[in-house]
């Protein structure tokens, strides 16, 4: 029995896009005489919908596009296709449903029965759960027809399962010889390694082969890693698609042969912290953040990006991913001076550029600063200006980025990282200003590790070395180091971690060694900076918690925990 795997990018609502995609892989399974095909969740509309499942004309168009597939498949192979189906009965309006195709009809429906409701995830909201575990016939075998979140009962990263039913555990009691699963599940840093572990136990334990097709690409935040893969009955990896990329592979059920397998153990965010210069971690952080930002900036309708260029690691980091993802040819720096603007960073910045062949242009903000502090001096006579004027140079750069960005139709990408966002260590409308906060979700001592890996894998200083060794600072007064404000980053991002990733107490924070004055200054910045994130640009997710749709705190708030 020949199988097909089609690991496809979709777009959000690009019916005609997806369709296609979805039928040219349909004409490589049946030049490869596959049997059947099996596509990602929701692959027709793309994942995630989100509110657009509230608008009756999307789902009428979900169903058009689904009959216009039916009708153009003109061989007998089984296609097997993620959709919205409409609940005709009590309760939500629509199933999240795969469709199996044949003979240009639809010959059943199964229903998505675990809906998740935590992280980025709220399923709940727009589906009913699927109320009947079924097998179908399929090929003269029985099959078991699962969609992402029904295979994650036995979630390893946690201490007991998550549902109080389990679909899988009951399709093996129907006795199916088979099982599918297609799959919209997103990227953190070490999901792959955790999924594959999830997929494996499944697989062993109830001794059946499991086909697995996830969906690859960014959608808004979420990023897609991927990493289809064919596991057999004893839980060894058989076969693998590609990470990051579209791909597409027929795999003979009865001819299974073990690929070599990958290591067992899942590396979570606090791990990240402790990982090593030319860690495989850092590879796959690298290509997910190159998706992420490839694919936010096309389907967006956008072909170019502008930057501001500081001459400091997190712009140097943002300007190489972004060459990168979209091509140097479209990547536009833009370096703005002031009074306190080192020579060394001038320096650093056009030797990142010329290292990179970007372009880059000086823009001075030293004359409006001026005039704006001579029409505001009268207001700052007896108060301690020094807040107001450092704000006022930010904010005069994201003033010319976005003038820059309405003139010539490239969408501004802001620079600043987890660190930073967090505590707030960041000026709204000044370099929060952009379309996308790509290393958002990067803690700063990240930023550092990647940036190595990236001159390491380069085999050269494509990120100049004065860059990766200087203290970091805002220049926005004399003398200014970040460390004037916050922590030391070894320090600041274990607290990060502990309090956003991990959920910790405060009062578990401090038997780190930190003590209990910076662990409470430090979460007090990051709950009195809600209101700045909840005017942030969108930022990839890398770890496995975010600041964005995930993230759901009150700006409004009077709870404050002690130690």
């Amino acid at each position: 029995m020949k199988i097909a795997l089609a690991q496809i990018n979709p777009t959000v609502g690009d019916f005609e896009y997806n369709l296609s995609k979805i039928l040219h892989n349909i004409s490589l399974a049946e030049n490869e005489y596959a049997d059947l095909i099996v596509f990602s969740e929701l692959v027709l509309c793309g994942y995630p919908p989100k509110d657009l499942l509230l608008k009756r004309q999307f789902v009428d168009d979900c169903y058009k596009y689904l009959n216009i597939l039916k009708d153009k498949i003109s061989s007998n192979i089984l296609v097997i296709v993620g959709f919205p189906e409409i609940n005709k009965e009590e309760g939500k309006p629509l199933f999240d449903s795969v469709a199996v195709i044949q003979n240009k009809n639809i010959i059943c429906t199964r229903q998505k029965l675990l809906l998740p409701t935590y992280d980025v995830f709220d399923e709940d909201r727009y589906f009913e759960p699927g109320k009947v575990v079924k097998s179908v016939e399929l090929l003269n075998k029985k099959f078991g027809l699962s969609v992402c979140e029904d295979i994650w009962h036995d979630d390893l990263s946690w201490s007991k399962p998550r549902y109080h039913k389990d679909p899988i555990a009951e399709l093996k009691e129907q006795g199916i010889e088979i099982l599918i699963n297609s799959s919209s599940s997103p990227y953190f840093i070490g999901k792959p390694n955790l999924r594959e572990l999830v997929l494996k136990n499944c697989a062993k334990k109830n001794h059946f082969p499991i086909v697995y097709v996830n969906q690859v690409g960014g959608n808004d935040e979420l990023i897609f890693d991927g990493n289809s893969c064919v596991i057999n009955g004893n839980g060894e990896v058989c076969t693998k698609l590609k990470a990051f990329e579209e791909d597409f592979k027929v795999v003979d059920l009865d001819k299974l042969t073990v690929q070599e397998q990958s290591r067992d153990c899942f590396v979570g965010s606090s791990n990240l912290l402790a990982m090593t210069q030319g860690s495989p971690l850092e590879e796959e952080l690298l290509q997910a953040v190159i998706l992420g930002l490839r694919d936010y900036v096309l389907k967006c309708g956008f072909k170019k990006a502008i930057i501001g260029l500081s001459g400091g690691i997190d712009s140097a980091l943002v300007a190489v991913i972004t060459a990168y993802a979209l091509g140097k040819e479209n990547v536009t720096c833009i370096f703005m001076p002031s009074r306190y603007t080192s020579n060394t960073s001038e320096i650093d910045a056009k030797q990142l550029a010329n290292n990179l062949g970007v372009s880059l242009k000086t823009l001075s903000i030293e004359e409006p600063f001026k005039v704006l502090l001579s029409v505001l001096s009268n207001e700052w006579e007896d108060s301690n200006t020094s807040l107001a004027q450092e704000n006022i140079q930010s904010r005069l750069r994201g003033l010319m980025l976005m003038a820059l960005s309405n003139q010539n139709g490239a969408l501004v990408l802001s620079t600043g990282n987890k660190s930073e966002l967090a505590t707030g260590y960041c000026t709204l409308y000044g370099d929060m200003c952009g379309g996308l906060a790509v290393i958002s979700d990067l803690p700063k001592m990240m930023v550092y590790k990647l940036a190595q890996y990236i001159n390491k894998k380069e085999d050269k200083e494509l990120i100049p070395k004065s860059i990766l060794t200087k203290a970091p600072t805002a220049e926005l007064k004399p003398n200014q180091t970040d460390q004037d404000t916050l922590p030391p980053y070894e320090q600041l991002d274990k607290i990060l971690n502990k309090y956003i990733e991990e959920h910790s107490p405060l009062k578990d924070i401090v038997k780190n060694g930190i003590s209990k004055e910076t662990v409470e200054q430090v979460c007090n910045m990051i709950d009195k900076s809600e209101y700045k994130r909840e005017q942030a640009a969108p930022g990839l997710k890398l770890t496995s918690r975010s600041f964005g749709y995930g993230w759901r705190m009150p700006i409004a708030k009077r709870y404050k925990e002690e130690i």
